[in-house]
């Protein structure tokens, strides 16, 4: 099935690399203009310039709320219309709580949950006028269980996880859907410095691969498009099979 988001429009943070650079690939394929912001400015114009025509970039930190009104406005000026809003842009890290500093926890959440809030909040109008549309947060596995390490980054993913139900509640009435996308282990340059060598990553899973930025666009895809026109509110893991539960206690035939 191709063409999936004809005639459609979306923006999406953070999408220089990893899963962000996926999905705004995977929905240029489909028919979608893509408005791609990021802080890298050298990978951001790489990116853009590799889509081609249906594609512009722009500058922007997702915790600036002027840099989202930019973002917003030059997509309208580029394309028209704005139709589809992915929450994407993140920054990771890791640490125990006694030795967290503020400014640190308090940056995480600047981009990682503040900045969905201002997204999703710059956003409403272009979306409404447009008839409606989709926003897709994503937030992660560490929005859905505790792991140890992670006060900042998993309080942030939780807050999304949060909003995105408050959001699905206040914006159904004009016809715009709010979803928050939960993975797991992607192969993202993000995550790349903390996680395990070898053959044996994800190994542990029930589907045991690590994933991959492709397995995330296509779930964001799904939820973009007009055949998850009655999905709104959901919290969709994409983790194979990690939140199931403990592995240890799985049972192979």
């Amino acid at each position: 099935m191709v063409g999936r988001l004809d005639g459609k429009t979306a923006l999406i943070t953070g999408g220089a690399r990893g899963q962000g650079e996926a999905e705004a690939r995977l929905f240029a394929e489909e028919g979608a203009n893509v408005m791609v912001t990021d802080v890298l400015d050298d990978a951001l114009g790489d990116i853009v310039k590799s889509i081609g025509v249906r594609a512009r970039g722009t500058r922007a930190d997702a915790s600036s709320e002027a840099d989202w009104a930019r973002a917003v406005d030059e997509t309208l000026a580029a394309f028209g219309r704005l139709d589809i809003l992915v929450n994407n842009a993140a920054i990771y890290r890791v640490g125990p709580i006694e030795q967290e500093r503020l400014e640190d926890f308090n940056r995480v959440l600047s981009v990682n949950l503040t900045g969905v809030f201002l997204g999703i909040r710059a956003c409403i109008p272009a979306l409404r006028a447009a008839g409606g549309g989709s926003i897709i947060n994503i937030s992660s596995v560490a929005g859905l269980e505790g792991f140890a390490g992670h006060a900042a980054y998993g309080s942030a993913k939780w807050g999304v996880r949060g909003l995105t139900k408050i959001a699905a509640l206040e914006l159904g009435q004009y016809g715009i859907r709010v979803n928050s996308v939960h993975p797991g282990a992607i192969d993202t340059e993000m995550i790349r410095p903390y996680a395990r060598d070898g053959a044996d990553r994800g190994a542990a899973y029930p589907i045991a691969r690590i994933g991959t930025p492709t397995d995330v666009a296509q779930l964001a895809l799904y939820l973009a498009s007009d055949e998850s026109t009655y999905v709104s509110g959901a919290e969709i893991t994409i983790d194979g099979g990690l939140a199931a539960g403990s592995p240890m206690v799985a049972v192979r035939s």
